[in-house]
């Protein structure tokens, strides 16, 4: 006896396996693979690279480092190559709604700024605010 094929999509998706079917529907409870890792786009690279520029300029900074983690996207800068990171700015799209996805990170760990945009968080190296004290 011959299968409806009208009868059969009808029994498909009865049975979870067409476009009314569940695991086909958007899931806001999806995560990103376990492997996945956070990192910076390329605007944020290019802003981040410029103030890098902008500082390397001036002598204050000499090395650099990026970290794409599972929580967090890391830009450190150094003094020295050899030494603790003096500034670490941070991504972490988990917060984006608490405290702000973005941080300025100082030598100790204390948390020097924090907001929702990175030109917002980047104000904090503005010409004026502070002064590198050997």
């Amino acid at each position: 006896m011959p299968l409806d094929r009208g009868r059969a999509a009808g029994l498909a998706i009865a049975a979870g396996f067409g476009l009314g079917s569940p695991s086909m529907a958007f899931d806001p409870s999806y995560a990103a693979p376990a492997g996945a890792t956070i990192f910076f786009e390329r605007r944020e690279l290019a802003r981040l690279f410029s103030l890098y520029g902008r500082m390397v300029a001036a002598g204050e900074w000499r090395d650099y480092a990026i970290d794409g983690l599972r929580e967090a996207a890391v830009f450190s800068v150094f003094r020295r190559a050899s030494e603790q990171p003096l500034y670490r700015i941070e991504k972490r799209p988990a917060l984006a709604r608490r405290q702000g996805a973005w941080a300025v990170i100082g030598e100790g760990g204390h948390i020097l700024r924090r907001g929702q945009e990175l030109e917002q968080v980047l104000r904090f190296f503005d010409k004026g605010r502070f002064r590198v004290v050997d």
